[in-house]
């Protein structure tokens, strides 16, 4: 007899646990999983770690197959879907405690569709005159500041 996977539910035990004990639910995502809709611009390395406490999310819901909810990245309002394969790991942030899952192999759907990215050598269309004219613009503004944005009262 075939069982289905266990993963969604250690991972809803996990989430609930973490949450109990005050601390703050994060996942680890494999984003080169089929159906995984993240933003890709903070994917590293292939993979993604998302903040999923409910003052992060809304309308958070951990189905068999898929973990759905909204979240904000960078101010915009996005629908965040990730199937359950993908999902890597749950923890806590403050001290680590929760469980990594076994990395499934890829399906042979999934290693058709997935990303396959390959390295290109590019001719540069601008000539060398009009990237120094740009670096010189560009060194005309002030430098930003590393660090978080902040603002400042003013009376």
């Amino acid at each position: 007899m075939t069982m289905t996977s266990s993963r969604p539910y250690i991972a809803r035990a996990l989430y609930d646990w973490i949450l109990e004990n005050d601390c703050t639910p994060y996942i680890l995502v494999d984003a080169a999983r089929k159906g995984v809709e993240v933003p890709r611009e903070y994917v590293k390395d292939g993979q993604i770690v998302l903040n999923v406490s409910p003052a992060a999310v809304r309308a958070m819901h951990m189905g068999n197959d898929v973990i759905t909810f909204d979240g904000r990245f960078g101010g915009e309002a996005l629908t965040i879907m990730v199937p359950v394969e993908a999902l890597m790991a749950i923890y806590a942030r403050e001290n680590g405690q929760g469980m990594v899952f076994e990395v499934e192999p890829f399906s042979e759907i999934e290693e058709e569709v997935s990303p396959h990215f390959e390295l290109e050598a590019v001719s540069d269309p601008e000539p060398q005159e009009a990237s120094v004219a740009a670096k010189e613009e560009e060194s005309d503004k002030p430098p930003r500041k590393p660090g978080r944005p902040h603002l400042k009262v003013v009376k």
